[in-house]
């Protein structure tokens, strides 16, 4: 069986982009990124959302000039099994499946089939799964930046919540654990 967990980086007020969807919170520094890659490589799988799925894309070819973080991080990301729910797109890269329909039947097939942690990535994915009670821990890693506005971390109700840790990572950021209550 598995835990799903939703996590993200967001602003001090909570945003995780920008209004126009952007994102604009800095990179992470060194040891936050040496903790997301260490994540990476534990997990034994991750749902995206269509945008964050396109947005880490990314990963998916060696860019010029990344340095050996990068590489790590690419590699760990790769490696991983993903699936991407859209409606819209018609393929996925390497590793990926393309869900497009039943999400509440797939996703409680993957927690019955799949051991381990799989990721969930996209606040509006996961307002859905959240609001069909299969979230199984939020983790809201704040980073000391105040956007003002844009796309929430929680893009739907708030789940009443109940903190079970909370930590320092890195040079400029604190992860608060959370599982609903």
């Amino acid at each position: 069986m598995s835990t799903l967990v939703f996590g993200m980086m967001q602003s001090l007020d909570g945003y995780v982009d920008d209004a126009e969807g952007r994102v604009v919170l800095p990179p992470p520094g060194a040891a936050l990124g040496r903790h997301f890659t260490e994540h990476v490589r534990r997990v034994a799988g991750a749902l995206y959302g269509r945008r964050i799925y396109e947005l880490m894309r990314y990963w998916d070819v060696d860019q010029p000039g990344w340095d050996a973080d990068d590489h790590a991080f690419a590699a760990a990301w790769r490696a991983v099994p993903k699936w991407v729910v859209s409606r819209t797109l018609t393929s996925v890269g390497p590793n990926a499946t393309l869900v497009r329909d039943g999400l509440e039947a797939f996703v409680r097939g993957l927690k019955r089939d799949v051991q381990g942690m799989i990721d969930v990535a996209g606040p509006s994915l996961a307002s859905s799964l959240t609001a069909l009670g299969l979230i199984d821990e939020f983790r809201l890693y704040y980073r000391p930046f105040v956007l003002g506005g844009g796309k929430r971390f929680f893009a739907g109700a708030r789940p009443p919540l109940r903190i079970i840790a909370s930590e320092r990572i890195g040079e400029d950021a604190v992860r608060v654990r959370c599982v609903p209550a």
